[in-house]
């Protein structure tokens, strides 16, 4: 009988996928899928003649009415008393008929005693009784259950403990609803916020649907429609996640992203954007709006439970104070005064004390954000407020935060708006254009705050003397809000940034700093990650581009924030440290100093030889050593690198020996490692064969040739379990390293690797750039693709392979994405024919 009733079942599901698939219905496939499961369930309870004080009930979502296409089904079996030997058994013959019919079934046995000091104990447990339906049995028994239930339940309680619940859930999903990979379900503004809201609500015998909200006065006609229109589009992508998945699948991951957005009638533009990028920006809407309307109704739903007739405290004669919250005075206050849609927020940010909006205000506001137009944007009084919002000594984040979560940031900004939930797909932005600029004003923001100096101490003591703090808050508002237009988003958001601040006020100086900001903000970080800052007229050609201390300032403590706003991977000590050492070298350029290498090379090899004497080495220790080396190691190493591998190397320099030495990074996490060996054309290869066989990861490479025909090669690695054991993989680093680069076996072929999943869905086309640098001694090699174990193994194999030194190399890592340099000489690249030969294998190289 199983057997057939299981065919049964897979026929009529098929049925109500095909019919979906028609008309696009979820809440009708959710409807339909319950019932064919309603009639299966029925039909095996029947035949296993259970007693007649049984209950077969429905709880969570399937006791909602509700059944996703490979959702569990999640089932209580009520008893009036604890089961007997016989009708245990009985009840474990008709579970597993249960599972026998193809259904994911979570259950469990209770009595109706059992059931009551569960709910109490377990909050989840609770509001999967909350939606309890019975599905066939002993109504009679349900129905004693359900009024012992209710009879136990404290809404109160059960509100707080929801609305914990829901905080801790946020916190697991970044606490944002703009995660590249959001979960439909979980995730902040997606399904369980609205069904938070039904659950405290019915809870506290408010309302149990969208329409009583409304009759009951908690929520306006406009409002329910919304929050349903959001509830069916969340529906309809979970629906379509589980179908194409064919598994219980709620997060849209870059795997699917597609294919939901064709399924959705999305498709691909001619000006680059793909179909996934439509439907995301149109879920973040959709999760933005769900946001503050949850907080809304939370809020009303709170003032119900737990009445605070707290008298109005008069704050000015538009707005007051009641309870912590700022309230309007009339409900009509935005729409007759609508400079009130500014002044709210300003209010917020100049008195700290207040705890946000309340219910009220929030409504009236995101029903009123449609009096910002072109004619309440041109008004010089809202233009003001504007300014004095950003000028305003604390709050600055939380408020614009505010601003852009109640869509008025996005009405006052046009430019703002466009980019509002729109992805990044450049493999190191892990945030939409919109979040991740105010996490960059957020940056800036907390280099003012003591409480964060210990987090960046230099920026906290530059910015400490840097005047208009603000206008950095306008450059980073600025910087990317151009994103996804096309063409330079850097010259393009100059323009924006312009127009911005002509209409605002701002002076011809204010304005060109602003406007340099957004023009220039990629500048620093591209020179100090990828030029070689040894080189004065790098130094020179930079400092020209930076006018002055002031501009160079706030091009720092911009950049700092902006990398910092992409994405927890892509910043690192050591790429701070390229920044700083960039500041401070410019800045001295700009101070009167010319850029001069004799002088840099004499203050490092003296500051080099302080070091060296705390070491208590003889004093002419170094000399051997030094002699051999050129300018460029100097100009291209710190002085405690210099001494420390002076130190190590002294003793070594004549005994045709090779030294591999390693000691912790003095910037960040990792090890330096250095490489004394007699040179040899494979050298390079091998060294980072070895390194990929460990899985560490390369920083930076700086590779030299001593007159004397040795290498003298130093590396910054990192690796995940380095913390834990640094002393026992120095040791075996300074060992095996040392019988790799003398081993004299062929090197092995180099693997593709692998990529990363982000990597696999969003590629981005290998880019080779070869042109030799100014003298014409060496050639500059920069190279971009998506990251892979073993890329830089594959790429000096084929240096190997055409004979070519490496000088110098700067590996850097950007998310998912790499941007390697390298300073590269040897006679096939003054050949034509060698040279595209050599190029051509460095793009199959970089392919996967």
């Amino acid at each position: 009988m199983n057997i057939s009733l299981r065919e049964q079942i897979k026929v009529q599901r098929q049925i109500v996928f095909d019919a979906f698939l028609q008309d696009g219905k979820p809440e009708k496939l959710l409807r339909n899928l319950r019932n064919v499961v309603d009639q299966a369930l029925t039909t095996a309870w029947q035949a296993a003649n259970l007693p007649q004080n049984t209950a077969l009930v429905g709880v969570g979502g399937y006791g909602r009415g509700e059944l996703f296409p490979y959702s569990d089904v999640d089932l209580l079996i009520l008893l009036d008393k604890e089961a007997d030997p016989a009708l245990q058994e009985k009840l474990e013959h008709l579970v597993q008929g249960f599972w026998d019919l193809g259904l994911e079934i979570g259950h469990s046995i209770r009595t109706v005693e059992e059931c009551i000091s569960e709910s109490k104990a377990d909050i989840t447990v609770q509001t999967s009784l909350l939606e309890a339906r019975i599905v066939c049995g002993d109504e009679a028994l349900f129905d004693i259950m359900r009024e012992r239930y209710h009879a136990a339940l404290d809404p109160q309680a059960f509100f707080q403990a929801k609305r914990l619940e829901m905080r801790q859930r946020h916190v697991k999903y970044q606490d944002t609803p703009y995660s590249l990979e959001p979960n439909c379900k979980e995730s902040p503004g997606g399904l369980r916020d609205l069904q938070v809201i039904l659950w405290v609500a019915k809870a506290a015998g408010l309302a149990d649907s969208w329409r009583s909200f409304v009759t009951r006065g908690l929520i306006t006609l406009a409002e329910a429609r919304q929050l349903m229109e959001k509830e069916r589009a969340f529906k309809d992508i979970r629906v379509r996640l589980h179908l194409h998945t064919k598994r219980r699948e709620d997060r849209l991951v870059f795997d699917v992203q597609t294919a939901i957005a064709e399924s959705l009638k999305f498709k691909a533009t001619p000006d680059g954007r793909r179909a996934s990028e439509y439907l995301m920006q149109r879920y973040y809407w959709a999760a933005k709006a769900v946001t503050q309307l949850n907080a809304i109704m939370l809020q009303n739903i709170e003032n119900r439970l737990f009445p605070q007739p707290g008298k109005p405290q008069v704050i000015n004669e538009r707005f007051n104070e009641i309870n912590g919250f700022i309230d309007i005075k009339a409900d009509d206050t935005f729409l007759r005064l609508p400079s009130t849609t500014l002044e709210v927020f300003l209010l917020l940010a100049l008195r700290p004390e207040l705890k946000g909006m309340s219910a009220r205000t929030l409504r009236a506001l995101w029903h009123s954000r449609n009096v910002i137009d072109d004619k309440f944007r041109a008004d010089p009084a809202n233009r003001t407020l504007f300014i004095q919002i950003l000028q305003a000594p604390q709050g600055v984040t939380h408020v614009l935060r505010n601003m852009n979560q109640t869509s008025i940031l996005g009405r006052y900004l046009p430019a703002f708006r466009c980019i509002i939930g729109q992805m990044q797909h450049d493999l190191f932005h892990v945030y939409t254009v919109d979040q991740h600029i105010l996490m960059v004003v957020r940056n800036v923001r907390r280099f003012t705050l003591s409480e964060h100096a210990h987090e960046y101490p230099f920026c906290s003591q530059l910015i400490a003397n840097f005047p208009q703090v603000w206008l950095l808050y306008i450059g980073a508002l600025f910087h990317d809000i151009a994103k996804g237009r096309g063409g330079d988003h850097s010259k393009l958001g100059m323009l924006d940034a312009s127009e911005f601040c002509r209409n605002h006020g701002l002076s011809d100086t204010e304005t060109e700093l602003v406007v340099f900001l957004v023009e220039h903000h990629l500048s620093m970080s591209l020179v100090a990650q990828k030029k070689d800052l040894s080189d004065p007229d790098v130094i020179a050609q930079f400092a020209a581009s930076m006018k002055d201390e002031r501009h160079l300032t706030a091009l720092y403590l911009l950049t700092v924030a902006d990398i910092r706003g992409t994405s927890p991977k892509v910043w690192n000590a050591w790429k701070g440290k390229l920044l700083e050492d960039l500041y401070r070298i410019t800045l001295r350029v700009l101070g009167g100093e010319a850029p001069s290498a004799d002088r840099e090379l004499k203050n490092r090899q003296e500051e080099a030889m302080k070091t060296l004497r705390l070491y208590g080495l003889p004093i002419n220790a170094h000399t051997t050593l030094w002699e051999q080396l050129d300018t460029a190691y100097f100009l291209r190493h710190d002085a405690s690198d210099i001494a420390w591998q002076t130190r190590v190397l002294y003793e070594h320099q004549d005994d045709n020996e090779s030294v591999v030495r390693c000691r912790l990074a003095l910037v960040g996490e990792g090890l330096q490692v250095v490489v004394y060996t007699k040179d040899r054309p494979d050298l390079f290869a091998r060294i980072c064969s070895y390194f990929d066989r460990k899985n560490f990861s390369i920083l930076d490479a700086k590779i030299q040739t001593t007159k004397h025909g040795y290498a003298l090669d130093t590396f910054l690695v990192s690796e995940q379990s380095f913390a834990k054991s640094y002393s026992d993989i120095i040791a075996l680093i300074e060992h095996e390293l040392t019988q790799s680069v003398l081993s004299q076996e062929p090197l092995s072929v180099p693997g593709k690797g692998r990529m990363s999943r982000m990597s696999r869905h969003f590629p981005i086309t290998p880019r080779i750039e070869l042109h030799p640098d100014e003298r014409g001694q060496y050639y500059l090699l920069s190279i971009s693709a998506n990251d892979r174990t073993g890329l830089l193994y594959s790429l000096a194999t084929v240096f190997t392979k055409y004979k070519i030194n490496v000088h110098s190399a700067k590996v850097m890592t950007l998310g998912e994405r790499v941007e390697d340099v390298f300073l590269i000489a040897g006679p096939a690249l003054h050949n034509t024919r060698s040279q595209i030969q050599f190029e051509t294998e460095l793009l199959d190289a970089l392919r996967v």
